[in-house]
């Protein structure tokens, strides 16, 4: 049988892959320029670039934008957990995300208008949350809110005090949806998060609403679908709690 010759961009990967993997390139490192890597496997730019977004793909290298291409530090997976009262992510061990967040008031546009059933132009607070486990970002949150519902200072509380802090101002939640699928990152998204273009990501939409039917919250969350699970738990009614009803 005739075996496929591997194309110039595989052997190139492979080639890396193997300096990864042996320790020539260790993690946190910047590999060489991609003029230099072009030259020296007598690639063109094109075709090196495409070496390095299967390596991308798999979570050995990331690209800094403006810096280069970086050795990753190994993966942690991070579990996104919902039905509950807010978005909430951990990593495999179980330690909590860095956050940074950035607090913007907007007026709603499509898709929120459909989204939070509002009428065009109506006021929300937009929190844009960046997760981080040591230097690697790990997920991207934005939170919308009616104005109404946020405090004059509640961007003077810290990130980790923010969803605990937006629970308390908010009516009690009536019902929560999240809608979860996979998609290709958006060109925005796969600079934040440092990861190649053709890589998947979760995408997980939230909307809660109180008693009245209102949407108090709206959350569009990505996270990498290389390292990232969503974990949903379901309470079935016992034949005691039926039968009381």
């Amino acid at each position: 049988m005739i075996r496929p010759v591997p194309s110039r961009r595989h052997t190139i990967a492979d080639d890396l892959r193997r300096q990864i993997v042996t320790g020539h390139f260790k993690a946190g490192e910047r590999l060489p320029s991609e003029a230099q890597l072009a030259t020296r496997y007598e690639v063109s730019t094109p075709t090196l670039r495409s070496a390095l977004a299967l390596l991308q793909a798999e979570g050995l290298v990331e690209k800094i934008h403006g810096s280069g291409n970086f050795v990753r530090h190994p993966l942690r997976r991070i579990t996104y957990v919902g039905g509950g009262a807010a978005p909430y992510a951990h990593t495999a061990t179980g330690a909590p995300l860095r956050l940074t967040v950035r607090t913007t008031n907007v007026q709603a546009q499509d898709p929120l208008t459909a989204l939070m059933h509002v009428p065009f132009g109506s006021p929300l607070t937009e929190f844009h949350c960046l997760s981080h486990q040591g230097k690697s970002p790990q997920g991207l949150a934005r939170i919308y809110v009616p104005r109404d519902l946020v405090a004059a200072d509640l961007a003077e509380e810290s990130p980790e005090a923010l969803t605990t802090r937006l629970a308390a101002l908010r009516p009690p939640l009536a019902e929560v949806q999240e809608r979860l699928s996979a998609r290709l990152p958006t060109p925005e998204e796969a600079t934040v998060l440092r990861i190649s273009s053709s890589l998947a990501v979760l995408s997980i939409t939230r909307v809660a609403t109180d008693a009245t039917g209102r949407a108090v919250e709206a959350a569009l969350l990505v996270l990498p679908g290389d390292r990232s699970d969503a974990l949903f738990t379901a309470h079935p009614p016992t034949k005691e709690r039926t039968s009381k009803e």
